[in-house]
């Protein structure tokens, strides 16, 4: 793995706030362990406040943009090298330091555990907003540019090989799909590793991901998506949702592609109150609808995990 040497320079250029740190070590077992996070406020809050009571790793670790894509129109996703000491579980955020910005950033993981393993880089989708954080991102970013970043929350998911099989339920608003991409990227991980051991290790089961944006320009993923539905049909499904589309639809997405908002009938024919684990993360009014109904279809709350993004 190689990384560029920076940690010295960088780690010097940050004076940081401390909130609580410590990381929370609640692996997949009974799925009783993973802690949902519920905010709620009046006024907007930054990134560190809402998330002062969740779990962090007490190290800030140096890294460096490497890559630059524009997955849409209003979403960049970079490409960073990192510390060999980084690590992540799937479906966790980074706090995001930037030199000479004084907000930091939140923003969750969209690449797998696993391409850290193989190239040393995590990679992030982050919508334009006038957030400092993601307006420095869309407006003077650049490969080579130096930041910081510390990995934190309790929204992830990390079975181990003697851990029992789940069907995942993935249901993502928007760019609530990223810490979902990473879960369902390392669930492919994981079946790849199943299949090189001649299904010895990780007993994984299904995962089926509702998927609603604006239009189809803003399904982020949408071709790596599909292409790990067809390559374990058995295992993987998708529906993704569009709510303001104006043009023709792309013939390959056709067939996974609705048309309104995720329903409660779509919901129903993928939960399994004994085996269903539920990830959401989107808007909160999104996510409280479809907590409400996931409840509502008997899924309990211990099985309902969220995030929920401004």
């Amino acid at each position: 793995m190689s990384v560029p040497c920076f940690l010295s320079s960088t780690a010097r250029s940050f004076n940081l706030p401390c909130p609580a740190a410590g990381l929370l070590c609640c692996r997949l077992l009974g799925h009783r362990s993973v802690t949902r996070r519920n905010m709620s406020s009046k006024r907007q809050m930054d990134h560190l406040e809402r998330t002062a009571n969740n779990s962090r790793q007490n190290a800030l670790y140096p890294a460096q943009v490497c890559g630059i894509i524009n997955e849409s129109e209003t979403v960049k996703r970079l490409r960073i090298a990192v510390h060999p000491d980084f690590s992540f579980k799937a479906g966790q955020w980074v706090d995001f330091f930037i030199p000479g910005v004084e907000k930091v950033g939140g923003f969750s993981m969209c690449s797998s555990p696993g391409l850290l393993q193989r190239e040393g880089v995590v990679e992030l989708a982050v919508k334009y907003t006038k957030h400092p954080p993601a307006y420095w991102i869309h407006t003077m970013c650049t490969v080579g540019s130096r930041v910081a970043m510390r990995v934190g929350g309790d929204f992830f998911f990390d079975p181990s090989p003697s851990d029992p099989s789940v069907d995942l339920l993935l249901v993502a608003g928007g760019v609530g799909i990223n810490p979902l991409y990473s879960i369902l990227l390392h669930t492919t991980d994981l079946l790849h590793l199943n299949q090189a051991s001649g299904g010895r290790d990780y007993n994984i089961g299904s995962a089926h991901l509702c998927y609603s944006a604006k239009n189809t320009q803003e399904l982020l993923f949408k071709s790596s998506i599909i292409e790990a539905c067809r390559e374990f049909p058995d295992k993987f499904s998708c529906d993704f949702h569009v709510t303001q589309q104006s043009t023709d639809v792309d013939p390959h997405l056709q067939p996974f592609l609705n048309r309104g908002r995720i329903t409660e009938e779509e919901l129903q024919a993928h939960v399994d109150p004994q085996r269903t684990l539920c990830y959401l993360c989107g808007p909160p009014p999104m996510i409280e609808a479809v907590s409400k109904t996931l409840t509502d279809l008997g899924l309990s709350k211990d099985r309902i995990l969220f995030e929920k993004w401004w």
